[in-house]
């Protein structure tokens, strides 16, 4: 056996010691490595699931936000063809009245109906001269002697024109013409029919007044 001298036997140990401390330090690194690693992956682990929960509460809302528009859209338009459908049938409620007006004139009381007609007008015109035009039935019955009471009554000086070519009742024309007033029934319908659209609509859906 060779025997090993006092500052190889020194070398020697400190060498081993050298290795012990540097297997330790690895050791340690190692630990250290493995704690920062598993701080690393919890770390990305969190981040990662709040991220997921972020994108996850942002696609609810944008979901509820689609749903919302699409059912305010869908309540928008079945609002629309609910109002489309009710001006139909309200047009064509009005168009068929407007078609049965001059069948009025076949009432035994017609000739009351013509005379309020023409006695409106000549108050909304206030005027000391008029000029009566009527369709050939409403002439019928405004006869003469109908039309010398009236002149009477309101102090008006009545002159008959023109047959009306067009509508059902009178249309009277003052102070040459400067002031006019339409009261044939076609025209009596059309100014109230904004007014009565919403009574008629109740009427045609059974609702009570």
């Amino acid at each position: 056996m060779v025997e090993m001298r006092p500052d190889e036997e020194n070398i020697d140990a400190l060498s081993r010691a050298i290795l012990k401390e540097a297997q330790v330090d690895a050791s340690q690194l190692e630990s250290e490595a493995r704690e920062k690693a598993e701080e690393i992956r919890k770390h990305t682990q969190e981040q990662a699931a709040a991220e997921r929960g972020e994108i996850l509460e942002r696609a609810k809302q944008e979901a509820e936000r689609i749903k919302s528009q699409t059912m305010a859209g869908a309540q928008l338009k079945a609002r629309t063809l609910q109002l489309e459908h009710r001006e139909k049938l309200l047009d064509r409620v009005f168009k068929t009245a407007r078609e049965k007006l001059p069948g009025i004139q076949q009432r035994a009381d017609y000739e009351k109906v013509a005379v309020q007609l023409l006695k409106e007008a000549l108050i909304q015109l206030k005027a000391s001269k008029a000029e009566v035009r009527a369709d050939a039935g409403t002439q019928k019955v405004l006869k003469q002697s109908v039309l010398d009471q009236i002149s009477k009554e309101l102090n008006v000086q009545l002159t008959l024109g023109k047959p009306l070519e067009h509508g059902t009742g009178v249309v009277v024309d003052a102070s040459d013409g400067r002031l006019h007033y339409d009261n044939t029934l076609e025209t009596r319908l059309d100014r109230m029919q904004n007014a009565m659209r919403s009574s008629v609509y109740q009427v045609l859906m059974g609702e009570k007044l």
